[in-house]
């Protein structure tokens, strides 16, 4: 089950989160990935809770990348919207906050890679990538504190160089890849890999950062507000 957690008291306690200006929003993000957490707040953004939203991932056949993508990120957006709502139910103090979610999906074709649990899943999408092209589609989704919806799906094209046997195992024993879409992570030692990116860096990280401020800064979120508080 999904728990409302405090991303301060997760950083060693509340005290930050309860002096958090009446002028602000809360900020959920439906999350519980660490680099997503850390892109926020590379813009400055600190959530207030995290609330990952445990949904069925599962792709529907015939699915596109970029409509699966799409449809998760909602999905979870709209899970953590309704666990927010039973909290205010149960007397927990969740404001008017913003809600972020996000899926990223790597893509051959129409073929989605997993996000490879087990070694043999990385390998095989490795030896899917090596020296090929794929795309990595990111999909975001916001909901203001009215309930308002609004969605984003940026599409990413890159490729890989060809890998050697010795770049595969030692990626493979490096453990990076674990629980990551496609076997691979862009922002460790996976970066070496790519030969040519065009489009969103941060999307393919895991939260495209431009249209993240841009659909918070279009519902109301003041987003340059926090700047001047850094």
């Amino acid at each position: 089950m999904s728990e409302i957690v405090s991303s301060q008291a997760q950083d060693g306690g509340p005290a930050e989160n309860a002096a958090r200006p009446s002028w602000r929003p809360q900020l959920v993000l439906a999350s519980a990935s660490p680099r997503r957490l850390a892109l926020l707040e590379q813009i400055g953004l600190t959530p207030d809770i995290l609330l990952p939203a445990e949904i069925d991932e599962t792709p529907r056949r015939g699915e596109k990348p970029r409509d699966y993508a799409r449809r998760v990120a909602i999905d979870k957006a709209e899970t953590a919207r309704t666990l927010l709502k039973a909290s205010e139910g149960k007397g927990e103090a969740v404001g008017n906050a913003y809600i972020i979610a996000a899926d990223t999906v790597v893509a051959v074709g129409r073929r989605i890679l997993p996000k490879a649990e087990i070694a043999e899943e990385a390998e095989q999408c490795l030896r899917l990538l090596s020296g090929r092209a794929h795309r990595v589609y990111t999909a975001l989704a916001v909901v203001s504190p009215h309930g308002r919806l609004r969605d984003r799906v940026v599409e990413t094209r890159l490729r890989f160089k060809n890998l050697a046997r010795d770049e595969m195992d030692g990626y493979l024993a490096s453990g990076e890849w674990r629980g990551k879409a496609g076997g691979y992570a862009i922002q460790g030692l996976a970066g070496s890999f790519v030969v040519k990116l065009v489009g969103s860096y941060s999307a393919v990280v895991g939260l495209p950062l431009y249209e993240t401020v841009s659909l918070l800064t279009g519902e109301g979120f003041p987003v340059h507000g926090h700047w001047l508080n850094l």
